[in-house]
């Protein structure tokens, strides 16, 4: 016979294996369409990351690698969809079932009403780490700008696709840059934008009751590739086609991001954060196939 506590300890192991088998330790087919090639980024192992297949409304929306540890993601990849960039503001804030011990549901969800953090809290951030961090806002890896359809843009409203970035750089450098892209794609464009958003970390965390929970980046960081695109584009937008990255500085002052060649990107960090040596954010670097000139 078990003892009760035993029995328990059984218990947990069954729930949470259970449960992690329903984050996809292989990709799906209908989350690899938000990746170039059906491929993720290469050089990203860690036992703490887990894949997301970000799930709303009965549907696959994104791609999200996330650190049960840091509690936030790492990348999210999404196809670009062309729109005005409005937000939608009036979705509340979700988390992901797959990263809890409380349901098998394949689906983000709205954190119920009551609740008790330390039902979720283990593998996931919660409403209670951003409510006292004051220095920091929620910052979206995947922004509602770059979706059209309402759902899409809903789909970004959940914890486990935002990390924490301080108002001014959010205000004054990476929400303004998410409009420069939007618009580029918008403009030149032709087939579908693929794009992926991650962050490097600092070691800095946001704590709760002396307790460290939220990561902190140090940099953001992003990249789309699009190989179908304005071969009559002015050249200042044309050089950046196919395939075109930026980074930023997530402080209080604010700064500037800094438009880069993805191999200049990946580069930077891979100086900058421990990657693996085949680190690569677009399989065979998203290269655009050659033009067919037509027979005469």
């Amino acid at each position: 016979m078990l003892s009760w506590t035993q029995a328990v300890l059984v218990w947990l192991a069954m729930v949470s294996g259970a449960v992690l088998g329903t984050v996809e330790q292989e990709l799906s087919p209908e989350c690899r369409r938000f990746l170039y090639k059906g491929t993720p980024p290469t050089g990203l192992e860690r036992r703490s990351l887990r894949n997301i297949c970000q799930r709303y409304n009965q549907k696959a929306r994104y791609l999200t690698l996330y650190d049960t540890e840091g509690h936030i993601p790492v990348y999210s990849a999404y196809t670009f969809k062309r729109s005005e960039g409005n937000s939608q503001n009036d979705v509340p804030w979700m988390y992901e079932p797959q990263l809890s011990l409380l349901t098998e549901t394949g689906e983000m969800q709205p954190f119920p009403r009551r609740y008790t953090p330390m039902n979720f809290e283990d593998a996931q951030a919660v409403l209670e780490d951003y409510t006292n961090a004051i220095l920091y806002e929620r910052g979206a890896l995947n922004p509602n700008a770059h979706q059209a359809q309402p759902d899409d843009k809903a789909a970004t409203y959940t914890l486990t696709n935002v990390v924490p970035q301080t108002w001014e750089f959010s205000a004054q450098a990476w929400k303004p840059q998410e409009q420069v892209i939007r618009k580029r794609l918008n403009n030149y464009c032709h087939g579908t934008a693929y794009v992926v958003t991650g962050v490097i970390t600092s070691g800095r965390m946001i704590r709760r009751q002396n307790i460290n929970r939220v990561a902190v980046p140090a940099y953001m960081w992003s990249a789309y590739c699009c190989v179908d695109y304005d071969r009559n584009a002015p050249f200042n937008e044309r050089y950046r086609f196919p395939v075109f990255g930026h980074y930023g500085i997530n402080d209080r002052e604010g700064g500037e991001v800094v438009e880069l060649s993805v191999q200049k990107l990946e580069e930077f960090i891979k100086k900058t954060t421990f990657v693996e040596k085949n680190f690569q954010i677009f399989t065979d670097g998203c290269v655009a196939p050659a033009i067919q000139l037509a027979e005469n």
